[in-house]
């Protein structure tokens, strides 16, 4: 199935308010129910284990409203891992009132490197092209101290065909359009391993790629410790 790149609706600025928020409420619906939050909570229990800590503060990219972080982080907290979420969104009315989140470029994260313990996002790899999501991780990488988390889907006839048959489940036209536009454009996890392959020779010290429920990927780009000494500063914040 060849990857066919084309735009989504809820990333237009001509997405009518009210279609926003349904398909935002579609997403984390989908989330909860398909994979979406039990791959985040995964992927944050590997750093976890791998490291010993149990206390991280996460920055969550291209957030939306924020869910698939703080379902995975109640979840999380029976085994005594926390998660101190901040938000960030390159639309403001994407955001959840009440959350600590920011208005910024995922591509030039307006924070000083180390920052934030991890960096994480949900159902957005998919959006950028190629060189977007290689330069995505090296901003990423830049502002975590241990690693980026990648939650996506995986390309596949099969997941196409269970998104027309998950259409009842939407009650946002735009999640019906968007979800099929979002399996066409998404990667493999081969494709995703090619991308990134040259981060390792950076700031990376490996990648790993798992599969996971419904045709999901979970990637943990780890930072190379010697790259987490701060060099330089974006900003202040």
């Amino acid at each position: 199935m060849r990857r066919i790149d084309s735009e989504e609706i809820l990333d237009s600025d001509q997405c009518p308010a009210p279609e926003t928020e349904t398909s935002l409420r579609d997403l984390c619906r989908i989330n909860r129910w398909f994979g979406g939050v039990s791959t985040t909570r995964n992927l944050f229990e590997r750093v976890s284990s791998a490291t010993g800590q149990k206390h991280f503060s996460v920055l969550e990219v291209a957030a939306g409203l924020g869910e698939v972080p703080r379902q995975a982080a109640a979840q999380l907290a029976g085994k005594g891992i926390a998660l101190d979420i901040t938000d960030l969104d390159r639309m403001a009315s994407h955001l959840r009132p009440g959350h600590r989140a920011v208005v910024a470029d995922a591509v030039a994260l307006p924070f000083r490197n180390n920052r934030f313990d991890l960096v994480s996002c949900s159902l957005f790899a998919h959006h950028l092209t190629p060189s977007e999501l290689s330069r995505f991780v090296e901003e990423a990488l830049r502002v975590s101290r241990r690693a980026v988390l990648i939650n996506d889907l995986i390309r596949h006839p099969l997941h196409l065909a269970l998104v027309y048959a998950g259409f009842p489940l939407m009650r946002s036209y735009v999640s019906r359009v968007d979800g099929v536009a979002s399996v066409r454009r998404a990667y493999t996890p081969a494709e995703v391993r090619g991308i990134l392959a040259g981060q390792t020779r950076a700031a990376a010290q490996s990648i790993d790629i798992s599969t996971h429920y419904l045709f999901r990927m979970g990637v943990i780009v780890w930072k190379r410790p010697a790259a987490a000494r701060p060099d330089f500063e974006r900003s202040v914040a």
